[in-house]
This record gives structure tokens, sequence and C-alpha cells, in this order.
């Protein structure tokens, strides 16, 4: 079990990358949202033990932010659920009080180091620490950061689809519109770079302009990859869709496209939901496509 003591970090040429976990057992919510994810398929994906499912077939992850650091930037990736918000339908992520800024400065960053933070999309668990209570008024948390959030996608939320649950548009509301209202936030095309080492890898269908984000540097690379994967378990069945995707087709293909592009390269890949050890390699075998260190 990683401790609020501990975090784990990678370095991608000369930006470094750390994980800042949130909440530690959240595999029983990703395994509800990923319906072929029975505890039988699971057992029989032999590899995903035992970092990222346990011995009866049920599956471990986290939610988690990530700081990246860069020569000029510190960047807030995916701020996670946050502190003090309702979020009815989902009762284990309901009103939580953890001491995520606590980790956060375990690791050596507080909330006015963050030179910017970008949301891969803007589903409740990705925005949530954009905002903060105080005296009774949604705050934003990293009152420096330039908030970066793709055009496309804040004008698909900021009209209140019907298809999408209202813990979604909660999270907008609690944790975007604030942030918006203050005037921190820079709406980007769905393809820009945000520094020089770091640019956007479009990867639509779990929500309409889902980006990941792809990081090169001193001849390396990574992709931290936000929900276009929610688990490890996906990339052996990239057909397995989650209850959560907008368009489910569109993002099964986003999946498929990214672990072909990725398959058998250097290029190291970071799970946003991904348990310990949280980042690997993608190789084939004989099996099919696995994460490996």
């Amino acid at each position: 079990m990683i401790t609020f003591m501990q975090s784990i970090s990678w370095t991608i040429g000369d930006v470094k990358i750390t994980s800042i976990i949130e909440i530690e057992d959240a595999g029983k919510v990703i395994q509800e949202g990923i319906p072929s994810a029975t505890q039988e398929n699971i057992s029989q994906i032999s590899w995903l033990k035992p970092d990222f499912a346990d011995d009866e077939g049920n599956l471990k992850a986290f939610v988690q932010a990530f700081v990246v650091e860069t020569k000029d930037y510190r960047i807030m990736v995916d701020p996670c659920v946050g502190n003090s918000k309702l979020r009815k339908s989902l009762p284990a992520w309901n009103n939580l009080q953890t001491n995520f800024l606590e980790r956060l400065e375990m690791a050596g960053c507080k909330r006015g180091d963050i030179d910017r933070v970008f949301c891969t999309h803007l589903h409740f668990d990705h925005v949530g620490w954009n905002t903060m209570l105080q005296d009774g008024k949604w705050v934003p948390t990293f009152p420096r950061a330039r908030h970066l959030i793709v055009e496309k996608e804040f004008n698909y939320w900021k009209g209140r689809p019907e298809r999408e649950v209202e813990d979604d548009h909660t999270g907008v509301s609690d944790s975007v519109i604030p942030v918006f209202e203050a005037g921190l936030v820079d709406l980007i095309p769905e393809g820009r770079s945000i520094s020089e080492e770091i640019s956007l890898l479009p990867t639509f269908g779990h929500t309409p302009f889902h980006a990941s984000v792809l990081i090169k540097s001193g001849g390396k690379q990574a992709v931290i990859t936000g929900d276009v994967l929610h688990h490890p378990c996906q990339i052996a069945h990239p057909e397995w869709e989650t209850l959560y995707d907008t368009d489910k087709e569109q993002a099964r293909n986003s999946r498929r496209a990214l672990l072909e592009r990725f398959a058998d390269t250097d290029t190291f890949i970071i799970g946003s939901h991904f348990a310990a050890p949280t980042a690997g390699y993608l190789r084939r075998d004989k099996s099919g496509l696995r994460l490996t260190d």
C-alpha cells in the first residue's frame, strides 16, 4: 500500500513526473465501470497480478493527479475529485476529506508552486482540486496557475448535455466554472502544445474532446493516458468499454489507436487510474499486449 509519506516519480529526459495519489482503493469503482471486467475475466489475464488485480480477480486502481515539472513550469494534470464535493451517485467518492494537499507538499510542491493546470477531460474525478471550499465559496486551489482546457470540451459541458450524469455537471459547476469566472482559464485547441516538452494527444470518445498528454524530452517519450484507458485490463482487451464513455465506439477506436501507436516502442505509458507501479511499456507476446517494466 502506498502511504501519503511516499510518492512515485519518473524522469523523462529533463522532465520529472510525480504521482499525487488521492484515493488508493478505487478498484471497485473502476471495475463496476467496465462491465466486461468480471472477476472471472480478470483472473484469466495473469500478468495483471499482483500489481493491478488480486488473486480473486478484483481490480486495483488509484485516483491520482500528476505534477509534471519542466524547466519552465510545474503543471498539475487531472486534479482528482477534491474535498467536500457532493457526488451523490457515487457514495465512495462523495464528500471526500483527504490529505491530498499534504501529499502534494510531501512531494515537494505547494499549491502556490503550480504554474499550469491541465485536465484531460472534465469528468468530476479529473477536475475536483481546481477549487477548494473557503468561507462557503469555491475558490481556486492553485491561484497562480493558468488552467488550460480544450475549448470544445469546455463548450460541450457548458451546454449541460442531457446524456451526461448529474455528478459530472455538478463537477463542472463547482470545480471548473469558478476558475473560469476568476479569469484563470485559457481555452485551447485540442492539438495545442502546453510547453516545449508537452503536447496534447487527441483521444476522443470517453468525452467528446478528451486529450491524453504526450511528453518528449532528451530523446525520451511518455504518455499520461487520461481515461482513454481506465485500467491495464483494457490493454489486454481494448474492446472492453466503460459505462462512462460518451461515444463508446470512438473511445474503443482511440484506445486501439493509442495502443497500436506505442506498442513495442520506448514510449513510457503512465495510466491515470493505474495502481502502482502505474507505468510501463507496451509489449507484445504470444498472449497479446501487456504493460511491463
